[in-house]
């Protein structure tokens, strides 16, 4: 027999005593809730008093469930979870569609938000937030739909597409590499007169420093005019564009600047260390049908990426 709707405990109490028990702490209960710590405790209490049992057993330093408590808890927190469930489906009802999409910054920047202004075209009505970081953020608790991760096949997650083939060369714009001494090329002789770009954020990228390159140099580094770094890889590329120096570039980033001239290469291209290459993963918990338009948009994109 179901339990007349006057009889049940109030919402608050159950959700601070929910609350409570996940945490197994009034303190981090309040902090969840916007409440204080006295708050909760009288919550549980009034719920104790109601109920007629004792739901946890207290202690100076520690919080556990009692048996009733347990009981409670996984009754209480399963109805809640749905309850939560179903206002989310009914507030998204209401709101634009959007999609959160992660990605470095200089992928971000040179090939993703060049591009978005077809997929707006294309889906009006579906939103784009773009979160721009160069580390790996975990989908699921950072709420991001999809990313695109620079990495090898074998560290790749199992049945992520790879977007495109990564080959990589030094540009320059053309108006640098036409005053070069030695022609349009990277050379010992040209060296002296070169400034090298650099990216730098701290981590270990070997591929995209110079000291890799030597061979193509024909000497040292140091050999150089001179060196400028960037911690952000689109800043390096677009210094480039500036006539500032030769930078080292992700080919498929920079195809719109090599097709209408403003970066030319200055030595054949060569693959990425290990085939490293942007890959698509997307989140267990994005199977929207917003983030399914955008994620067959980027498949369809990659293809067209030379």
């Amino acid at each position: 027999m179901t339990l007349p709707l006057h009889c049940l405990p109030p919402l608050d109490s159950l959700k601070g005593f929910v609350a409570a028990a996940r945490h197994l702490s009034f303190t981090r209960a309040g902090e969840e809730l916007c409440l204080s710590q006295s708050a909760i405790s009288r919550q549980v209490q009034t719920l104790e008093e109601q109920l007629g049992v004792a739901l946890f057993q207290r202690s100076t330093r520690s919080l556990r469930l009692t048996p009733e408590g347990e009981r409670l808890f996984r009754a209480a927190g399963e109805a809640l979870d749905r309850l939560g469930s179903v206002v989310e489906e009914l507030s998204a009802s209401r709101r634009r569609p959007r999609v959160t999409i992660s990605a470095s910054t200089g992928v971000a920047a040179l090939w993703l938000v060049p591009r978005l202004s077809d997929f707006q075209a294309r889906y009006p009505d579906i939103g784009v937030r773009v979160a721009a970081d160069n580390r790996n953020v975990d989908l699921e608790a950072e709420e991001v739909d999809v990313a695109l991760r620079y990495t090898t096949p074998a560290a790749a997650p199992a049945g992520c597409p790879r977007l495109f083939d990564e080959t990589m060369a030094p540009v320059a714009s053309p108006a640098l590499a036409a005053g070069l001494p030695d022609g349009p090329r990277l050379s010992a002789a040209n060296l002296p007169h070169l400034t090298l770009l650099s990216y730098e954020d701290g981590r270990d990228y070997p591929w995209l420093r110079w000291e890799g390159w030597q061979a193509e140099l024909g000497g040292p580094p140091s050999a150089a005019r001179a060196q400028l770094q960037f911690n952000h890889y689109d800043q390096c590329l677009y210094a480039a564009q500036a006539g500032q120096g030769v930078a080292l570039a992700r080919l498929p980033l920079i195809a719109d600047a090599l097709a209408d001239g403003r970066l030319q290469t200055l030595l054949p291209p060569r693959p990425t260390p290990e085939g490293r290459t942007l890959y698509l993963l997307r989140s267990r918990y994005s199977q929207r049908p917003e983030v399914e338009a955008f994620v067959q948009w980027l498949l369809a994109l990659s293809v067209q990426t030379p």
